[in-house]
């Protein structure tokens, strides 16, 4: 009787699991070019108590049909990035980028590494140069002239600047884009930032309109792809999960008390 405690117990914890990741979901509604997590579960071991299924009942070849197995509980099987594309916001700022379809913004990091990114809330540095919220040089490394009035950046990912004077454009640079495999491999670290993982595969870099890559649009911004209702229905059923593991506990240990009376 005491394995339906643990039994219970996994449950409670892998619930736990669950409202964590929604709980994250649900503080990022607002972070751009952030991606959804779901928790995904697996069942645990199977102990037979008598015959296994399929084993044979009699000389004449009778088998068991159904068997006396019983699991051990739940575990977290593991916890799944969506990278479902989120709804566009238009902002006027001219440095506001959002990636259309497939792709993320390379960024150098200051540790050395290489980090990507869907956020695409971009900023001037003090030497005019084009860099991430936190100040990081977005690839391939563009600086947009300090007397420009105007900065253009095409669906192709084309920057241009307008320049006081003159007529024509002048070409700035393009931005890379870089596209993975396996986009659920990357790993999470903060800053709206991912990292390559033998699990993503590695980058193939090109740029933005090209075959396989999405497209760029200036002055939006791409919005978180939390959907609050979906949330909150999957918070509502992970605290009902949650309760009735608590539940399984507590008859557990009324039928114990009551054995243990019944035996005095």
């Amino acid at each position: 009787m005491a394995r339906s405690l643990n039994i219970a117990a996994t449950g409670m914890a892998a619930q736990q699991t669950n409202i964590e990741v929604i709980a994250n979901n649900i503080a990022n509604l607002n972070t751009s070019g952030f991606k959804r997590n779901r928790a995904d579960f697996q069942d645990l071991l199977y102990q037979a108590r008598g015959l296994d299924v399929g084993s044979r009942t009699s000389e004449s070849g009778s088998v068991m049909p159904t068997g006396t197995q019983v699991g051990a509980g739940v575990k977290a099987g593991g916890i799944y990035r969506i990278h479902g594309q989120g709804a566009l916001i238009g902002t006027e700022n001219p440095l506001d980028l959002a990636i259309s379809g497939r792709g993320y913004f390379v960024v150098n990091l200051p540790n050395g590494v290489t980090g990507y990114t869907r956020a695409g809330s971009l900023q001037l540095s003090q030497t005019g140069e084009i860099v991430s919220t936190d100040g990081h040089t977005i690839r391939p490394g563009l600086t947009v002239p300090s007397n420009a009035k105007q900065i253009i950046v095409t669906e192709q990912g084309l920057v241009q600047a307008r320049i006081d004077g003159q007529i024509a454009l002048v070409d700035v640079g393009r931005f890379e884009i870089v596209t993975f495999p396996n986009d659920a491999g990357l790993q999470s670290i903060g800053g709206n930032f991912y990292l390559a993982t033998p699990a993503s595969g590695n980058p193939t870099t090109g740029g933005a309109g090209d075959i396989g890559f999405g497209t760029l649009r200036q002055g939006f911004i791409e919005a978180s792809n939390v959907d609050m209702v979906a949330e909150i229905t999957a918070l509502i059923s992970a605290q009902r999960a949650y309760e009735m593991n608590s539940k399984v506990i507590q008859a557990t240990d009324e039928m114990l008390r009551t054995t243990t009376q019944a035996m005095r």
